[in-house]
């Protein structure tokens, strides 16, 4: 009898040791009342679990499993107050560990539309039927005068971005015809400074779909910015030179990454000092637009933060929207993002106002909005950026210029990249041409046919990547985004003090150059971005950069950091 029992054991230990690892967290969002300020509900979406309630981790801490209802594949999680802080959650079974993600102790959350809660438009958009925001003054208390205009038209308010004074209403509408006359009477009232509508279908990625494109050699481009050079140099310089690095945070706002693409697979669980640390729901696709653009970021072996080495200072790099509500969510998670330490916001995405033309005449198709929601949208990305400046100057948003093959600084066209701040950097893209010409030849690289272009973009990076696992490139300026972020979260590293105007200043004055020199005549020149100017060169009128575009250049951008040392305290 003892004999049966040992080998049931064994069969019984082998099977629980040969569980696959497919324990996932797919979704992590704030629910119950998202207005409360004493306990806080979190409702977590996992894949893989066991028969029993796993184990939560929230830092270094274990929430209580007296807090932990599990229903499905669903754990309602409940924090006391005392408990609520921004750590990454994971889950713990048995030997199995889940990817991590970012719990956030802010409080800007809104509530995303379900299918039977949208409507298609006029415009043959999806736009939500009866979810809007409203950005009230700022001399009004937000929250009352929110809870006053809900019970005067019989709303409810269900969702805010408080640092912002926005507040999401539920209104009692069942048609559009309903919705737009109460949005009418919403933006008659005093206090009520826009009212913004949510259009928000599934977006599809900023890239094109690569088709039709030759197949690139994926080191070749990245050459072209010198991202191996900056690596390199990173390796050897910081250690010689004896200069302090500083950890740094990174914002991503995507929707998920995949944690089973081998690049992701070691991103489980804690994540140990001075390495770069990925958090961020799990998605089902390696060629996913949050895989590419936060593979760029965090990819081991392939990224560029990992590849700076034992030298690293360590960088947290969170992926994460906190709900699927469109452009209002973008907002919600990067305030949140923002007010947990975040120092970079990576920003590889934008929209188009319906009507809008590129270069050649065409209508723009690429991710377009209607008037309505372009105008809300406008007023929620001012208010945020006013927010930064006045809170948060150290803070440096880098967005993508966009692929609409048309202008990205002008509001009609393009948000959001059309604002002018200090603390927004917009990025253009390339790709390598077929010139056989060294890498500071400014023919090496041509302008990527669909990129949006004008004075507004800062500087390009190379628009295509080729993934490992798949059979054609990806390109857009969703990828040339994140190089750039990259660069500017190691230059944060070696000089803190970096402000984002000096920030743009060095990768321009850093920068190689593309395309032929221009006459700086905004209106009528294609330039992909603002041309090198002489103070960008040292004062030098006659160098040969003036009037070219900026193309970066990783390598020099981290040496000019370096130096900024002595020179910015």
């Amino acid at each position: 009898m003892k004999r049966h029992v040992i080998v049931l054991m064994v069969i019984f230990s082998s099977a629980v040791s040969a569980q696959p690892d497919t324990l996932r967290v797919k979704q992590l969002q704030r629910c119950g009342d998202l207005l409360g300020e004493g306990e806080q509900q979190w409702c977590l979406r996992a894949e893989g679990l066991g028969a029993g309630v796993p184990s939560v981790r929230l830092g270094d801490a274990q929430i209580a499993q007296a807090g932990i209802q599990r229903q499905g594949d669903m754990l309602r999680l409940t924090l006391a107050k005392d408990e609520q802080r921004s750590a990454p959650l994971w889950l713990q079974d048995g030997e199995r560990t889940s990817n991590a993600v970012w719990l956030t102790r802010q409080r800007s959350h809104v509530v995303a539309a379900g299918p039977g809660e949208v409507a298609s438009n006029m415009d043959g958009l999806t736009t939500y039927l009866d979810l809007v925001s409203l950005l009230i003054e700022e001399k009004h208390d937000g929250a009352a005068e929110a809870r006053r205009i809900a019970a005067k038209y019989g709303a409810q308010v269900v969702g805010a971005i408080a640092p912002l004074n926005v507040y999401q209403l539920r209104l009692p509408v069942r048609d559009l015809v309903q919705r737009d006359a109460l949005v009418l009477r919403l933006g008659t009232e005093v206090s009520v400074d826009a009212v913004i509508v949510e259009e928000s279908a599934p977006e599809r990625g900023e890239e094109g779909d690569g088709g039709g494109q030759p197949a690139i050699d994926q080191a070749d481009e990245w050459a072209a910015n010198r991202f191996m050079d900056a690596l390199y140099f990173y390796q050897r310089r910081i250690p010689a030179s004896g200069v302090p690095v500083q950890p740094v945070r990174v914002g991503v706002i995507e929707r998920e990454v995949d944690f089973d693409a081998p690049p992701f697979s070691a991103y489980r669980g804690a994540c140990n000092q001075g390495q770069t640390c990925l958090y961020g729901p799990d998605g089902d696709r390696p060629d996913s637009h949050g895989s590419h653009v936060a593979g760029i970021l965090a990819a081991r072996g392939e990224g560029f933060l990992p590849g700076l080495g034992q030298h690293s200072p360590g960088f947290e790099v969170i992926v994460g929207r906190n709900s699927d509500a469109g452009i209002t969510a973008n907002i919600a998670a990067s305030v949140n993002l923002v007010e947990d330490g975040v120092r970079v916001l990576n920003w590889s995405w934008g929209i188009h106002r319906v009507g809008a033309r590129n270069v050649q005449g065409d209508e723009v198709e690429s991710l377009v909005r209607s008037g309505l929601a372009m105008s809300g949208y406008e007023e929620l990305l001012e208010e945020f950026f006013l927010w930064l400046r006045a809170r948060h100057p150290d803070v440096l948003v880098v967005n993508s210029a966009g692929n609409g093959a048309s202008w990205s600084g002008t509001d009609e066209y393009r948000l959001p990249s059309s604002f002018v701040t200090e603390q927004l950097l917009v990025v253009g893209g390339h790709q390598r041409s077929d010139q056989a010409v060294p890498v500071e030849d400014p023919r090496h690289v041509r302008k990527r046919h669909s990129s949006n272009i004008d004075m507004r973009v800062d500087v390009s990076a190379a628009a295509c990547i080729r993934p490992t696992a798949a059979d054609r490139p990806h390109c857009g300026t969703s990828y040339a985004t994140p190089l750039v972020t990259a660069t500017v979260a190691t230059m944060l590293a070696i000089n803190p003090a970096l402000t984002p105007q000096q920030v743009r200043m060095l990768l321009r004055r850093s920068a190689l150059t593309l395309g032929s020199e221009q006459d700086f005549e905004a209106m009528d020149a294609e330039d992909l971005t603002a041309p090198i100017l002489p103070s960008e060169r040292g004062g030098q009128l006659d160098h040969p950069d003036l009037g070219r575009s900026a193309r970066l250049d990783m390598q020099r951008a981290l040496d000019l950091a370096i130096q900024s040392r002595d020179r910015v305290r």
